[in-house]
């Protein structure tokens, strides 16, 4: 451990040393988890001589010096919030995205230490990274969705046929000027929001992919279908349960078979549908244009790749692409057993695959084809499960194309393969191409080809596995720091371990809840086995219409977010995963809504979806349900930095928190049924509480079903579909009308509501709007837009300045100023915390901001004001980045990274690690 020789820093030069600072610094215990899907989390220098990985619960990059004798770590630099992915631009030089920040770090490495030099403020929720364009690689592209605060664009949130997928472009020689560089070009895709990139060796083409790119299904809505879904009118048989109780009305999943949009008895829905669905997967750039743009007409992108796509890699031999995904089954009704019915998806409901972009074709490979779907459910461990693969992430390819090895997420293992053999789909599972990993969790890979080692990241345990790759066995492994809860550290496994979830082996929650969030379909899982059961008496209003219980046959229903739960009542879009009087984390009403005994309530689905033969123990369902309460929604991309609404959103607030709209015989407010107050059950040491669009009551019958109100936290993430037929219910005579005209090609065919069945919000805000009678209420379409705007725009858990960062050089104070000043203001608002890094004489030096002065991270250098830190920079001409972190972590962040009471600088001159809370001074 290097010691701190002398306590200087570049602050030196314009402010004189004083008396240590008497603020204490035992850092606050507070942790805001994302669950962050890592997408490059490791990267090689050029050289082979460092290792570079992403420290995500960290938020740091992390140096390790290669050799034969394994992984030396180096040092560690801070970059952004929730780094997802490294690429290595030279021995010198690394550029980290932050999944959070909305940002990505360029960092200059040195032997001893590395410095973030510079800050690009890019789209929201950037993921991945390649180098391409020319012989010298010198553009970078940068996978991002189309809308955050800093992207210079309208992302045209209510306007049909617009791509939600960006690739920004760098000329990494001229990054341009402003508050955060200026990209080369922004290339659009078609498609829902991106994720992986790859390059082709000479550096020409980039491929760039969607994440959730959908399956070519859509739905049928409710009001559309004869007799309400009923009988003949509408569902397949069967449309009772075992006990002979009718299905309420529902909606109707319906799949594109090449010529019409069909259900599962092959009749056809055409008229219902009114868009395309062109289902481009991915894209293909052409790198070294002037202009880098995509390739014209088909050459540009490949149809029908997968509907989830999380990695791809280019043979540096024949330049075909694999492409690691997972196909979703949600064509197929139900779950459960099929006793009474003859369809379902238990154990069966995505497929693990790579698929093979060749030529203009793409060619799915399932990787399980040892699987006997017709025999479920064995205890696990057992021989199938054992050879089972459940959620590829990241590959690495040998240098003669002839071996891929691939990281398994949901399995603990890497396995190889015969990229021949999997190109001719004769490829099949064998034990000895199984590579397991201690960590757990495998989601990236780089390989070290002459040394003959293959490094893996693990997120279970937030470290680095080292494998032989002439053995294939690990022989080594490292962890990194972690600041996370032990809560967090045990519980996620249980999203994702398909080895321990199902008796196949390849299915897990994180299978549709991707990352604990969505996959953008809906699916129809009742199981008309199951009886008819009474509804949680925890009800908003009857809107004149009678309590409905619950039919087990419920009908398509979008996959909901695993995030933001704690604190929102029951679960399911219809409450039906709900708690009693018991729990530690009760929410409001006298702790009748109990989210940790709701969650619990989801045990079963282990069994009747996944497909395991047994629920989870109680202490594993509490283990996973601990983890889950704690996952937070990021902060609303939508929203101003500021936190204040534009002049069309505030009109739309007016009216949804003030107009009285009638609908089902009652005049109300939106805000009645959608509880916003963001300082809601306000517990001592509970962090981001509140009610965002629902206080977890549920609404009764008016949707054929009792469903719970929602919260309004992510529909931005919604749009995107635009095009769906006549609706009766939701175009009532006196109302303001929606397009029901053909709308063209679209990205995604889910949109609003439980089903997915409103294709935006204007939809849905047909049915309650205020007629002409009430003239205040939605007199105009434009009025609907204007409350779309607003919701998009809705508050969340953490404010829009959470993750934002800049860097502050001796050349840009002019430009950076500003935004300064708002992460300052923005502090004092009590939205954030303000920390700011840079490096002085080979060590890292933090500050944290206490409202008035910013404290450094060692006692022996004193408290500097604003224009102070400003003007040190300007002397020194050391960047120094900031960044606005969540509440309650700016002490870990900035100054005590092990939160152990004592400031890291003073750590490092008394020789103790800043990084281990048990090696204090």
């Amino acid at each position: 451990m290097q010691r701190w020789t002398t306590p200087t820093s570049f602050l030196l030069a314009a402010v004189a040393l004083g008396g240590a600072s008497n603020l204490a610094s035992a850092a606050d215990p507070a942790f805001s988890a994302f669950e962050s899907g890592q997408v490059r989390p490791l990267a090689l220098s050029p050289d082979r001589s460092r290792l570079f990985a992403v420290n995500t619960p960290d938020n740091r990059l992390e140096v390790y010096k290669v050799s034969h004798q394994g992984l030396e770590h180096l040092y560690s630099v801070p970059v952004g919030l929730e780094p997802v992915a490294v690429a290595a631009r030279s021995n010198d030089e690394v550029w980290v995205v932050n999944h959070l920040s909305d940002s990505v770090s360029v960092v200059d490495i040195g032997s001893t230490h590395g410095t973030v030099e510079r800050t690009l403020l890019v789209g929201d929720e950037p993921r991945d990274i390649v180098f391409a364009g020319t012989s010298a690689k010198r553009r970078a592209f940068i996978t991002a969705a189309h809308r955050g605060q800093n992207a210079p664009f309208d992302p045209q949130l209510t306007t049909p046929s617009v791509g939600r997928a960006d690739v920004w472009v760098y000329d990494v020689n001229n990054l341009g000027g402003g508050v955060g560089g200026a990209p080369l070009t922004i290339v659009n895709l078609f498609s829902d929001t991106p994720r992986a990139l790859a390059a082709t060796p000479d550096g020409k083409k980039v491929y760039a992919a969607s994440f959730n790119s959908g399956n070519m299904t859509a739905v049928v809505s409710l009001g559309q279908i004869p007799d309400g879904g009923e009988a003949a009118g509408g569902i397949p048989l069967p449309n009772v349960n075992h006990q002979g109780h009718p299905e309420p009305d529902m909606s109707l999943i319906v799949k594109w078979n090449g010529a019409h949009w069909v259900d599962e008895t092959g009749r056809a829905w055409d008229q219902f549908i009114r868009f395309n669905l062109p289902d481009k997967d991915v894209f293909v750039i052409d790198a070294q244009a002037t202009t880098p743009k995509l390739y014209s007409g088909a050459a540009g992108y490949f149809k029908h790749v997968g509907t989830t796509l999380f990695n791809m890699i280019v043979n540096p031999q024949s330049g075909k692409v694999y492409v690691s995904n997972t196909e979703a089954n949600n064509h197929i009704r139900f779950e459960g057993h099929a006793d009474f019915a003859e369809t379902t998806v238990r154990g069966a409901a995505v497929d693990s695959r790579i698929t093979v972009l060749s030529g203009t074709s793409a060619l799915p490979r399932q990787l399980n084809k040892h699987i006997d779907r017709t025999s479920c459910c064995a205890p696990v461990p057992n021989p199938e499960s054992e050879l089972s693969v459940s959620q590829p992430t990241g590959m690495a390819i040998s240098a003669d194309g002839h071996d891929l090895y691939v990281a398994v997420l949901g399995n603990d293992k890497v396995v190889l393969y015969d990229t021949g053999d999997l190109e001719q789909d004769d490829h099949y599972p064998d034990e000895v191409d199984q590579i397991p990993v201690s960590g757990g969790g495998p989601t990236g890979l780089v390989l070290d080809g002459p040394r003959e080692r293959l490094y893996v990241m693990t997120r279970f345990d937030n470290g680095i596995s080292i494998v032989d790759t002439d053995c294939r066995e690990e022989i080594g492994h490292v962890t990194m720091h972690n600041p996370e809860p032990a809560s967090l550290v045990a519980g996620r496994r249980f999203l994702y371990d398909a080895a321990l979830s199902s008796s196949h082996g390849d299915q897990s929650c994180a299978s549709c809840h991707i990352f604990g969030d969505k996959d953008e379909l809906a699916w129809d899982l009742g199981d008309p086995d199951l009886d008819v059961v009474g509804a949680p008496n925890v009800f908003r209003s009857q809107f004149g219409i009678g309590q409905s219980d619950f039919h087990p046959m419920k009908g398509p229903m979008t996959t909901q977010a695993l995030r933001g739960l704690d604190n929102h009542g029951p679960m399911h879009w219809r409450g039906d995963r709900h708690g009693d009087d018991s729990g530690s984390n009760a929410q409001p009403n006298n702790g009748a809504m109990s989210e940790v005994a709701a969650f619990n309530a989801f045990n079963g689905a282990f069994e009747a979806l996944l497909g395991r033969s047994e629920a989870l123990t109680p202490q594993e369902m509490q283990a996973f349900t601990d983890f889950q309460l704690q996952i937070f929604y990021p902060p609303n991309p939508i929203r101003r930095l500021d936190n204040t609404l534009t002049a069309r959103q505030q009109e739309g607030s007016n009216f949804f928190f003030n107009n009285q709209s009638f609908a089902l015989g009652e005049v109300f407010r939106c805000v009645d049924c959608h509880t916003t107050n963001r300082n809601a059950n306000n517990v001592p040491g509970v962090a981001h509480p509140g009610f965002f669009g629902t206080d977890g009551r549920v609404v009764t019958g008016e949707f054929s079903q009792t469903f719970k109100i929602p919260h309004l936290r992510n529909l931005y993430t919604k749009v995107g579909t635009f095009g769906f037929g006549p609706d009766p219910l939701f175009n009532a005579p006196g109302l303001p009308l929606y397009d029901t005209s053909w709308q063209g090609d679209q990205i995604r065919a889910f949109g609003y509501t439980h089903d997915g069945g409103k294709d935006t919000p204007m939809r849905f805000f047909n049915a309650f709007a205020a007629t002409p009678a009430t003239p205040n209420g939605f007199t105009t379409f434009d009025k609907q837009k204007k409350v779309a705007e607003f919701i998009f725009a809705f508050d969340s858990n953490l404010r829009p300045i959470v993750g934002q960062q800049v860097t502050l050089t001796g050349t840009n104070a002019a430009q950076v100023g500003a935004r300064i000043d708002l992460m300052r203001q923005r502090d004092h608002a009590g939205e954030c915390e303000l920390i700011a890094k840079t490096e002085a004489y080979g060590y890292e030096v933090g500050f944290f901001y206490n409202g008035s002065t910013f404290v450094p991270s060692h006692t022996a250098l004193p408290n500097v004001t604003d224009a102070q830190l400003r003007q040190a920079v300007q002397s020194s001409g050391k960047p120094l980045t900031y960044t606005c972190v969540p509440p309650g972590s700016g002490l870990r962040l900035g100054i005590d990274r092990d939160g152990d009471g004592f400031r890291d600088g003073n750590e490092l001159q008394a020789g103790s690690d800043p990084a281990d809370a048990n090696d204090t001074p």
